[in-house]
């Protein structure tokens, strides 16, 4: 798989990247086969997050924690990735970003995988009560302690990466927004224009909508028309490529010039191998647009 720059980082990484959303629950075998077949097939970026595993049976911190047993059971998986977990959602607060939470929240992260650091540690959402300036504190404070080696920001708007940039001492290397086929706010909500600004990478959550443009059934918030039109597109651009739907809904993140990283999360190593395949489909300009018109429903102006 190609292998690209995470931002300002120095650190390479696949162009797709492997998350841990749904990962708490299973075994720790079939876990380490699920992170054995995302590093065989250049998926060096894991991600994970404290909050993965909360509301099931594994419990707030089940996803590392397993994610952990897997390591501590096979050393050799660390050095082959490139480690990301998030922190700063605490239900049913529902966010903290203080001084005091984050230092703890990562340290406690750090034990739960069984890592002295972590490669990059995001602020998972925008806690809209902590000053900048004691989140920035504390951000910097873990690169200089050696838990976190770069930072990131997830679900936060332009502005907000801004006002906390301005106050860290280091880049911030990642945003992390939701973006797929379906959700295509990022292209004029200024997100993917900021990461250009900034070499920032973008890390793409539910690239395939939730699983929704997989499976083919739209949300009930979905507008069915539009849906339809995107996966009729889908379609017609998977026929033409000889891939399956998933693969080109991957590939239309990875189009984009701001060098989106597609974060899947499938329990299944078969789609795990299948997903490797997006990087080497090449969507022309006309196929991109189509895309992007379906889901707008009306031509570029």
């Amino acid at each position: 798989m190609k292998q690209i720059k995470l931002g300002q980082s120095g650190l390479t990484v696949g162009c797709v990247a492997y998350g841990c959303w749904r990962f708490a629950g299973t075994s720790a075998a079939d876990a380490r086969k699920k992170i054995e077949t995302a590093l065989d097939h250049g998926m060096t970026l894991i991600d994970t997050a404290d909050i993965y595993g909360f509301g099931e049976p594994a419990g707030f911190g089940g996803a590392e924690a397993l994610l952990g047993e897997v390591l501590a059971g096979t050393p050799g998986l660390r050095d082959r990735m490139v480690l990301a977990t998030k922190g700063g959602i605490t239900p049913p607060t529902p966010y903290d970003s203080s001084y005091d939470y984050l230092i703890a929240a990562c340290k406690a992260s750090l034990t739960r995988l069984n890592t002295d650091f972590v490669d990059l540690y995001q602020i998972h959402r925008p806690d809209l009560l902590a000053p900048m300036p004691e989140t920035a504190r504390a951000l910097n404070d873990l690169v200089k302690q050696g838990h976190v080696r770069h930072i990131g920001v997830s679900n936060f708007t332009v502005s907000q990466t801004r006002a906390l940039q301005a106050h860290l001492d280091v880049p911030i290397v990642t945003t992390q927004p939701e973006f797929s086929a379906w959700h295509q706010d990022p292209i004029t909500d200024g997100t993917l224009d900021w990461a250009s600004e900034t070499g920032a990478a973008c890390l793409a959550w539910s690239p395939l909508a939730g699983g929704r443009l997989a499976t083919g059934q739209p949300g009930e918030e979905d507008d069915p028309v539009r849906f339809g039109a995107i996966l009729s597109t889908l379609d017609r651009l998977a026929d033409a490529h000889k891939v399956d739907r998933t693969t080109i809904a991957l590939a239309f993140t990875l189009r984009h010039p701001a060098g989106i990283i597609p974060i899947i999360g499938t329990q299944r190593t078969d789609r795990i191998i299948e997903a490797a395949t997006a990087a080497t489909v090449q969507l022309s300009r006309r196929d991109w647009y189509d895309l992007v018109e379906a889901r707008r429903g009306a031509p570029m102006p």
